[in-house]
């Protein structure tokens, strides 16, 4: 049994197929959340979410286009949201926004006899805590899950405790903060591998700049893409 686990996609749909290409066939597609703001294509990342995801959680960013709330986001990219939040609510119509409102803050599973909480900040629910590795472990506390998966940084980790749980962040498919790398993880043979690839980039900045946006934030995604401007 094969799962791929997915986060962070951000509108990104030629990291999103670069990923999907590499990959090839799997049984089970799971993804942490934050299908939309940032990238250029929201509307067909949601279709894809919405159509193949067997187990799925709702990121701060769908959170935020779903109910018209803020996103906090911190530094450069809250500009970055706000703007791009205000295009997509342009492009995405009233089921797929219905979708990212209805999708649960966590979930709870079970695969090849294993069990799995998702969620997308804390494993606890909570939307908007950034939480690095040290941290997220901090939260796990009365989880007694096999596989706990989590996003919301763009950074990859994976720990498996002295208790035997595994906590794993498969990183951001389409904003790595380490720039330009769509980054995902693989579930097989009960273990789970991290993985990143280089996409082209440039088909989305291509994408970005035809897009109604100010010229500072699609400079300032652009940069962010290739992994040059990270703050």
């Amino acid at each position: 049994m094969k799962a791929l686990l997915i986060s962070d996609i951000h509108g990104n749909l030629p990291a999103l197929n670069a990923v999907l290409n590499f990959v090839g066939n799997y049984d089970y597609l799971i993804f942490t959340g934050d299908i939309v703001d940032y990238g250029p294509f929201p509307v067909e990342c949601v279709d894809f979410i919405k159509s193949n995801a067997n187990f799925y959680v709702r990121g701060n960013h769908d959170n935020a286009l779903a109910f018209d709330v803020d996103c906090k986001s911190m530094g450069s990219f809250r500009e970055f949201a706000i703007k791009t939040r205000e295009w997509h609510k342009t492009l995405i119509n009233e089921g797929q926004k219905q979708f990212l409102g209805q999708m649960p803050l966590t979930k709870d599973f079970e695969l090849d006899g294993k069990k799995f909480r998702l969620a997308h900040a804390s494993p606890k629910g909570d939307l908007f805590k950034y939480l690095v590795k040290d941290d997220v472990l901090n939260e796990i506390e009365g989880i007694d899950t096999d596989f706990i998966v989590v996003g919301h940084t763009h950074f990859q980790f994976i720990q498996t405790l002295e208790d035997g749980r595994t906590v794993v962040n498969p990183g951001s498919v389409g904003l790595a903060r380490d720039g330009g790398s769509a980054c995902f993880a693989i579930y097989e043979n009960g273990k789970v591998k991290l993985h990143r690839i280089k996409y082209d980039f440039n088909r989305t900045i291509k994408a970005l700049y035809k897009a109604p946006l100010p010229e500072s934030v699609k400079k300032g995604l652009a940069e962010v893409i290739v992994g040059k401007g990270i703050k």
